[in-house]
């Protein structure tokens, strides 16, 4: 596949004819000192614990700091807003807080915000959108002037990660006085850059803090500005950027890496990410009684159908790779010999429709907010070679993802990105362990994720991981299509780098 005018628009044509001409745009954000970006997905409120997008994890990212960071290149634990930290014993963490940290409205950081923060999160009334980064916590409390102990529900090995990557640090002072939806509209963290618009339809913007604290991990930021829009697709995402009307843009079609990398103002880059897409299958028939996908043999034939491998090669590209898990293969317990494997063999897909009673196939809604969505249709088509008539419905992330905690998705394709935390235990326990997006309800692969996920013992937690994975994928329960490679398309004149955890970092953007 090319880029083709149609696709790219009179727009985006006359940009190709004229690269000396349009190089002018960028040079004039450089010389505002701002940074325009686009993300594709609406975020409905940008305080990171009650949304599950990506866009939302990047969004509070520039804007909020947890207790610790974790170093983008070596992936190792560092300081925050805390100094040092000692591991108690295995349910018990001790931290010593950073003094002399403001937040954004210039009140004093301390150990109140923090206990205050983690108790109101840890408790379920809350309604986080993620539970299980926070269902391990017991609580916080107070031991000192510039001391906190986090105190846990059951030893959880990956708690720094979890407290660097889904921990940011509310105010309790101001965040008490406008209340949660007040918050969402005009929230203020420490981090290096502030909130000076927030649009749920439109997008946020965002300037230099200056008084972001000295020592901080993420630095003081080169770009004073920051505009991000949301643009719902990807076609008119690449116009504005070849265009030059925003800087910044990623997850465009790889495809078009080509054509970008021949413009003289702009670059496209490649970054294998923590991401795996997947189809999720309704074993459970929350979506309905009459739901094929309540038949063993009838899952199987969607795993036997689709290949993946073509999938992964030939559509995302930059080494995408197939998991034989249900996890990103780097991640403490996911391992691949665990799992059964399903080989690409659509007669083998259509014999076991056969099996389970339907043998002329049936008709059937795939969800997906999966872009390109080419992507997506690849998947349609898969199973329309076999009998399973999927009609595709593409809807906004946001969407989707209330359909699916209500239980109303027969089939889903998305993504998950774990919040970038390298442990299982940020991907197993969404998808099984009977909460709003487990589609199986299966019992015994529900206490072996609880069981994995509630000892310090690596040779206790792989045991049940590894029984955990054997048995959802002997049910076929929910299908890892590809790793994700995220693909950036920005301004040459930018320096932005990338890394593996799929959280770009615009604090470390310049303008040369």
């Amino acid at each position: 596949m090319t880029i083709s005018r149609r696709v790219l628009g009179q727009g985006a044509a006359a940009v190709l004819a004229a690269p000396m001409i349009m190089a002018r745009p960028a040079a004039a954000q450089r010389s505002a000192n701002t940074l325009r970006i686009a993300f594709r997905d609406a975020v409905p409120n940008v305080d990171p614990y009650f949304n599950s997008q990506r866009t939302g994890l990047i969004i509070g990212h520039q804007a909020w700091d947890g207790l610790v960071h974790r170093d983008p290149a070596t992936f190792r634990i560092v300081p925050a807003l805390a100094t040092e930290w000692r591991w108690v014993d295995s349910k018990t963490i001790d931290f010593t807080l950073r003094q002399g940290v403001k937040f954004h409205d210039g009140s004093a950081f301390g150990p109140d915000d923090v206990v205050y923060t983690i108790n109101t999160v840890a408790d379920p009334n809350t309604r986080v959108a993620t539970p299980s980064n926070y269902n391990w916590i017991e609580g916080a409390e107070k031991t000192g002037d510039w001391t906190v102990r986090l105190n846990m529900k059951r030893p959880t090995p990956a708690a720094l990660e979890y407290a660097a990557l889904v921990m940011p640090i509310w105010p309790k002072a101001y965040r008490e006085r406008v209340g949660p939806e007040g918050f969402s509209r005009a929230p203020i963290g420490t981090g290096p850059y502030r909130f000076t618009k927030v649009d749920v339809a439109a997008g946020v913007e965002y300037e230099r803090f200056n008084d972001y604290y000295q020592g901080g991990p993420k630095g003081r930021p080169a770009i004073q500005k920051l505009t991000a829009r949301y643009i719902g697709d990807a076609a008119t995402e690449l116009t504005e950027l070849l265009g030059q009307r925003v800087d910044w843009i990623w997850n465009m079609n790889p495809d078009q890496i080509a054509n970008v990398n021949r413009l003289p103002y702009l670059q496209a880059t490649q970054q294998e990410s923590m991401r795996v897409g997947f189809l999720n299958l309704d074993a459970a028939g929350r979506s309905g009684a009459g739901n094929p996908m309540t038949h063993l043999k009838v899952r199987q034939a969607v795993w036997h159908a689709v290949d993946r491998k073509s999938i992964a090669e030939r559509l995302v590209g930059g080494g995408s790779r197939v998991p034989d898990a249900p996890c990103f293969p780097s991640q403490f317990g996911c391992n691949a010999e665990a799992a059964v494997r399903y080989d690409y063999d659509p007669a083998k897909a259509r014999a076991l429709l056969a099996e389970a009673g339907f043998a002329n196939g049936f008709d059937i809604e795939l969800t997906s907010y999966v872009q390109p969505r080419q992507w997506s249709e690849a998947v349609q088509n898969y199973l329309q070679a076999v009998g399973i008539r999927a009609r595709l419905n593409l809807m906004q992330v946001a969407a989707q993802i209330q359909r699916s905690m209500r239980g109303e998705l027969a089939m889903e394709m998305g993504s998950w990105g774990s919040y970038s935390i390298n442990d299982v235990s940020a991907i197993l326990p969404n998808y099984f362990s009977g909460g709003a997006n487990d589609y199986a309800r299966d019992a015994e692969i529900t206490r072996l994720v609880e069981e994995g996920g509630s000892s310090a013992d690596e040779a206790v937690r792989k045991r049940a991981y590894d029984a955990a994975i054997r048995r959802a994928t002997e049910q076929a329960y929910w299908l890892p299509l590809h790793t994700y490679v995220s693909t950036f398309g920005f301004q040459r004149q930018l320096e932005f780098p990338t890394f593996a955890d799929e959280l770009p970092r615009f604090y470390l953007a310049k303008w040369k």
